[in-house]
């Protein structure tokens, strides 16, 4: 990097003194130096204390983000405290009651950014799916869903778990 710089004196010599007009111009180098360096130094410290803000900031956003997600999921857990203690009655009420559970989980996850998708007759799609079996059914098209044994949660690219499928094959 080539910058124009005045022309550099040959250094004093001992026992010399430095004309008038030299001592100046030294001096006021070494001053703008010294200011440079009193930047650079409040720039480094400014720097490192950004750093350390950003740090807090990102530690509390995340215990922030943690409480509202434990939050979302209490009255889930409350709904299974509940079916729980009604253990001893009828069984089809119970099943209910785990089934209303369960959806509840899935409306929590959706409201998290995490929607439910077990959809079959779709073309497979290795973003989405994760083949567990493949199966030869005459009546599917070829590399379509057969059947969904875990269904998947997530959208737009933000995937939580693919869903577990079983993949129809082409016919021969």
């Amino acid at each position: 990097m080539a910058t124009e710089q005045e022309p550099m004196t040959p250094p004093e010599q001992p026992g010399e003194t430095p004309s008038p007009s030299q001592a100046p111009e030294a001096d006021e180098q070494t001053a703008a130096l010294d200011e440079m360096r009193d930047h650079w130094r409040r720039a480094l410290a400014d720097l490192d204390n950004l750093r350390k803000r950003h740090a807090k900031e990102l530690e509390r956003v995340r215990a922030e983000e943690r409480a509202r997600t434990a939050g979302a999921w209490l009255p889930v857990l409350d709904n299974l405290e509940r079916a729980l203690a009604h253990s001893d009655s009828d069984p089809s009420a119970v099943l209910k009651g785990v089934e209303a559970v369960r959806d509840q989980a899935v409306e929590v996850l959706r409201g998290l950014g995490y929607p439910r998708y077990e959809e079959t007759g779709v073309p497979f799609d290795p973003t989405r799916h994760e083949v567990v079996g493949v199966v030869d059914t005459p009546d599917a098209e070829p590399n379509t869903v057969a059947q969904v044994v875990s269904p998947g949660y997530g959208a737009d690219g933000k995937q939580l778990r693919p869903a577990f499928v079983v993949v129809s094959k082409r016919q021969e």
